[in-house]
């Protein structure tokens, strides 16, 4: 009589059940959630691949390859194989969510805010698809094309936030640094995101429409666009040249001042491409490279932010904010 009732919400939660007969350890439960962090900058990369080998309509429809098969075909060539492989990509990209999900389910205790996060995650890949096949539907529309970037950017923002709350716990968000520091990160982040929108103002204007074909671009100059670009890159190096500063002025925690230290190595490096690219007539090596860079700098400024406060530990097995041994294991 009492196995009824389990066995129902066996059939109806299939995660709770799972959960039941298997436990992660926290280090594979920050695994899981780095997973997704990986693949969800992948994704963007090998996007990139797509757009800068003129592949963008190598599966010239959507959800379909072809309008007479799911799968690419002989007849499409290098360029069908790069679209079609970068779609089935997506699937190892929900893998990667899937497990974070479950592994966050699984764990003991269960944090019912990792899970959540877990599915937002999920939710926007499948938004982000869909995006993707409007973007193909509509012959490579350059705007649809800038906010499937940007969707993916906030992807890599969730699955950021997931990684880093796996090595902290639930209680209240406390403060690590005094106020005026705290409103300073969340001009970085608006500035980041500033720069990130005009990246993709510059690629929707640029040469690389993405195939062979001709694609209507951004009505913009492309040169005029590269140049705000590039201001709005100046302005979020002084910003984190100054919270890199501040940070050492207040005495803020080592691993704090690290994110910060691991930004300015980022913003530079991107810098650097970004120029090169500029004077060297955009290459698509150094455009892929740029690519990966804007990921970077993204994960490392959300890193920086999320780094000025912490969330004490409840439960045992829950790593602090300031572990270096756990930060340096995953």
């Amino acid at each position: 009589m009492h196995k009824c009732p389990r066995t129902i919400s066996a059939v109806l939660t299939p995660l709770a059940y799972l959960a039941s007969r298997w436990t992660p350890s926290p280090r594979t439960v920050q695994r899981a959630a780095f997973a997704a962090v990986l693949m969800s900058v992948v994704i963007v990369v090998t996007g990139g691949a797509v757009r800068l080998t003129g592949s963008g309509l190598g599966c010239d429809t959507w959800p379909k390859c072809t309008s007479d098969s799911l799968i690419v075909t002989q007849e499409q060539g290098f360029h069908g194989v790069i679209e079609f492989g970068n779609r089935m990509l997506t699937y190892v990209l929900c893998a990667a969510v899937g497990w974070a999900i479950t592994a966050a389910r699984c764990a003991k205790p269960w944090r019912s805010s990792l899970t959540r996060l877990g599915w937002i995650q999920f939710a926007i890949v499948m938004g982000n698809a869909v995006l993707g096949g409007i973007t193909v539907l509509t012959g490579l529309n350059p705007y649809s094309v800038a906010g499937h970037f940007m969707l993916a950017t906030s992807l890599i923002t969730v699955t950021t936030i997931t990684w880093q709350r796996t090595r902290e716990g639930d209680g209240p968000a406390r403060p690590r640094v005094p106020s005026p520091v705290r409103k300073l990160s969340w001009a970085l982040v608006a500035a980041t995101v500033v720069l990130i929108a005009a990246g993709t103002v510059v690629t929707g204007s640029g040469p690389h429409a993405g195939d062979s074909s001709e694609i209507k671009r951004m009505p913009f100059d492309w040169s005029a666009a590269a140049h705000v670009h590039a201001v709005s890159a100046w302005v979020v190096c002084a910003l984190a040249v100054a919270m890199w500063l501040v940070l050492r002025v207040v005495d803020a925690p080592v691993d704090t001042r690290a994110r910060a230290r691991d930004l300015l190595i980022v913003l530079l490096s991107q810098g650097a491409i970004g120029y090169v690219q500029y004077f060297t007539e955009v290459p698509e090596a150094l455009v892929a490279a740029h690519m990966l860079g804007s990921c970077l700098v993204w994960i490392s400024v959300v890193r920086v932010v999320l780094s000025l406060r912490e969330r004490p530990s409840r439960q045992a097995g829950i790593p602090v904010q300031g572990d270096d041994a756990q930060l340096a294991a995953v």
